[in-house]
């Protein structure tokens, strides 16, 4: 579960060539801000995203977050598309244009995970008031965010093979709900979506989103739960599962999910701490795990409440 602000509709998730885009942004900015212009050019040509906690890089755009390492939270090189591979902003306000934007531009290929994507309406699972359709992640509170869209997508596809009708799923740091109302509506009412998250308040709240959604039968008949807990440890009472899904950063893949993870089944996780890559890991019928990296990524660390609270 990322720690992020909100991306600007000026720079969304999705490029191959971020530096011309934004030399055109920087040229709005004022002569004073020549040096922190070269510094963040340097950051997109190194790929660094160790800021000296004095330099604000977009300090000239009131808009933007000043700390790009909570800024991050998805597919780094996804980051800055060019201007035609964007999709934010004003043409995004129904769900369904959101996810038929996230097909037209290669996002989503699968049917199934457009399918649930349109089913579960993503306005219900962030803040009110919230550009609930922008690819973006969201400020949720307690030092958390709901992902953008595409990451949702992303980890969907990764895992659809093991969200048939019957599998069970786990999903580590649930927020608000909405990727684990996702998984459950894929399972079906003869499988078992779980989420697990750290954070009572959001699990109090992930509950009420869930209740409103196309999920709320589910919830009901107790195929899909919510509940407070250390993700590290997963949750034992329902595995093995067919598939998990982390929404923060681990330095290490955590003994516990890897003993919950069902043979044949498959865990999407991001490993890393500065430099994070998503994790594919594939669990073998004789027990043994294939590991393979999907793409750069930039999450929050996999951690206590405690330290989640106080800002890491």
């Amino acid at each position: 579960m990322p720690v992020s602000m909100p991306l600007s509709p000026v720079i969304a998730f999705g490029c191959r060539n971020c530096v011309a885009p934004l030399k055109r942004l920087l040229t709005y900015s004022s002569h004073s801000h020549y040096h922190h212009r070269r510094r963040l050019l340097h950051f997109l040509r190194t790929g660094s995203l160790n800021f000296p906690s004095h330099f604000s890089p977009l300090s000239s755009f009131h808009h933007l977050p000043e700390n790009l390492n909570r800024f991050f939270t998805g597919n780094i090189h996804s980051l800055f598309f060019p201007m035609e591979r964007f999709f934010a902003g004003s043409g995004i306000n129904k769900n369904q244009a959101m996810v038929a934007h996230l097909q037209h531009y290669g996002v989503i290929s699968s049917k199934k995970v457009a399918e649930v994507m349109e089913t579960i309406d993503r306005a219900l699972f962030v803040p009110d008031g919230s550009p609930a359709y922008v690819d973006s992640p969201m400020a949720i509170g307690y030092n958390a965010t709901i992902s953008a869209p595409h990451m949702h997508a992303t980890c969907l596809q990764l895992l659809e093979e093991h969200l048939k009708p019957g599998m069970h799923a786990l999903d580590v740091g649930s927020g608000t709900g909405y990727l684990t109302a996702c998984f459950a509506v894929m399972v079906g009412p003869q499988g078992r979506a779980v989420g697990v998250e750290h954070i009572p308040e959001l699990v109090t709240s992930s509950i009420k989103n869930i209740e409103k959604s196309a999920a709320a039968p589910l919830l009901k008949e107790g195929s899909l739960s919510v509940h407070v807990g250390d993700g590290r440890q997963g949750w034992a009472e329902f595995a093995p599962y067919d598939a998990i899904h982390v929404g923060a950063a681990a330095a290490e893949i955590p003994p516990a999910l890897v003993e919950q993870l069902k043979p044949g089944g498959r865990m999407v996780i991001p490993v890393g701490n500065i430099f994070q890559d998503l994790k594919v890991i594939d669990k073998n019928e004789d027990g043994s795990i294939s590991v393979r990296s999907e793409t750069s990524v930039r999450y929050v660390p996999l951690t206590s409440r405690e330290a989640q609270l106080r800002g890491y």
